[in-house]
């Protein structure tokens, strides 16, 4: 039976480096996918991983109905197999349910891609929606680290490598920025305390002070 499947994770857990290697397999046995995709690090229209490899995608636009887009490539001779959704906590809810419509009523697989919450701990709708309706929900088994060395569980955005919580819930950036508007992921203990790794190294740095006794 076909299924709509979320494979969520925080960032830096090889989630798109997963949808890359799954394009890989089925269309190197000759079947055809159509790949989504919003707000990718490479650019509009691309489906990247952390380790160099891209592909296109359809960019996917607010309003964009992706049932209706799926529909309208094969009543065009187009051929579609299975669907991928790279960066789906960026999708709307309503096109969540496009996307379960497609498995139901097309009878294709939808995989799609993306982290649960945001860089305050809360839920990003389209995850949120997928949580409620995909078929199966596979939490990724590539860990990602915290800077301490414990397996991270949130995503921090940080500003010159200072954590923030507050600002628009979407703000696209990467990984290991410094400069501008970047992100970081930590275990939950350190992203309570606002400790990045940048903040952690100041701190070891900092002269400690010593109590002074009299004599």
């Amino acid at each position: 039976m076909p299924e709509l499947v979320f494979f969520s994770g925080t960032m830096d857990c090889g989630k798109s480096t997963l949808a890359l290697q799954i394009e890989h397999n089925r269309s190197a046995r000759g079947l055809a996918g159509m790949i989504f995709t919003r707000d990718d690090r490479a650019g509009e229209g691309k489906l990247s991983s952390r380790l160099g490899l891209v592909t296109d995608a359809v960019e996917v636009e607010d309003g964009v109905d992706l049932y209706a887009y799926v529909v309208d490539h094969l009543s065009r001779g187009g051929r579609a197999d299975y669907v991928i959704a790279d960066e789906a906590q960026f999708l709307a809810p309503d096109q969540i349910d496009q996307l379960a419509r497609v498995v139901d009523d097309l009878g294709l697989d939808v995989y799609a891609f993306g982290i649960t919450t945001d860089f305050r701990s809360k839920l990003f709708p389209g995850s949120q929606r997928l949580v409620e309706l995909a078929d199966r929900v596979e939490v990724l088994q590539v860990e990602a680290l915290c800077w301490c060395g414990a397996r991270a569980t949130h995503n921090a955005r940080t500003i010159g490598g200072e954590m923030v919580v507050e600002g628009a819930q979407v703000v696209v950036g990467d990984v290991n920025q410094v400069d501008a508007v970047g992100y970081e992921v930590l275990c939950r203990r350190h992203h309570r305390r606002r400790m990045t790794a940048a903040s952690a190294r100041a701190a070891a740095l900092s002269p400690d002070v010593l109590p002074v006794h009299s004599v």
